[in-house]
């Protein structure tokens, strides 16, 4: 994804042997921007994360367990009522930090070689997960798994459609890889808030996108449709 003109919140850094990036400065926002181009602070974290009260696909109490506080809340009220409905989701894998993410990286490289890697992982910096913004979530008939299927079953179904009633989006839905440069994911939930997850969703469109159509026509984002990236985040 590339932009054209100056991010508000974002100042510029050399990239690791890359084109450059943008150091993300408003990483508290419920709508940063975080991705292969602008990337998070490595001492960034967040400071209100909390555990929602939700059911988890382990027991271990681990960092991945928390979120930002409004949230965690809001993570709380979508499962809820998705029990209500029938329907059980649990939560995989929350806030990490720049240096879990790091190793995760690090060992993906190692294990399948740079290029893989870059495919199929965030580098440090680059990831929602940081922001304790993002939830992976996933459902029984998976495994618990976070895997593309998720998104056609009942529960990636539900989820799909009802998580903008909560302020989450589908942050890298189908179709849409090569502006996000990652793989579809139905697991992958980001919150933005009612508002913006309302009108994402409604337009069919992805973060980068509605950023786009909220700034001043000369410092518009400007995407770039050519070959993207799968991965996971």
């Amino acid at each position: 994804v590339e932009r054209a003109g100056k991010n508000p919140g974002s100042s510029h850094v050399a990239g690791k042997g890359d084109e450059e990036k943008k150091m993300v400065e408003n990483p508290q926002d419920i709508l940063v921007l975080v991705n292969k181009e602008y990337n998070l602070p490595a001492d960034y974290v967040p400071p209100d994360l909390v555990q929602p009260d939700i059911p988890f696909s382990f027991s271990e109490d681990l960092p991945k367990k928390k979120m930002r506080q409004e949230t965690a809340r809001a993570l709380e009220d979508l499962i809820r009522q998705a029990a209500a409905d029938g329907i059980e989701l649990v939560g995989v894998s929350g806030y990490r930090s720049y240096q879990h993410q790091e190793a995760i990286f690090t060992a993906r490289a190692r294990e399948r070689g740079e290029e893989v890697a870059n495919r199929t992982s965030a580098r440090p910096g680059q990831s929602e997960h940081q922001t304790g913004l993002a939830m992976d979530v996933s459902c029984r008939s998976v495994g618990y798994g976070l895997i593309e299927e998720f998104g056609s079953t009942e529960e990636g179904i539900w989820l799909a459609e009802h998580a903008p009633e909560f302020g989450f989006i589908i942050r890298y839905p189908k179709g849409k890889e090569h502006l996000t440069g990652y793989s579809y994911e139905p697991w992958h939930i980001r919150y933005v808030g009612v508002e913006a997850a309302r009108e994402i969703a409604d337009r069919g469109l992805i973060l980068e996108e509605y950023l786009a159509g909220k700034q001043p026509q000369n410092d518009k984002l400007v995407l770039d449709s050519g070959e993207g990236l799968a991965g996971e985040e």
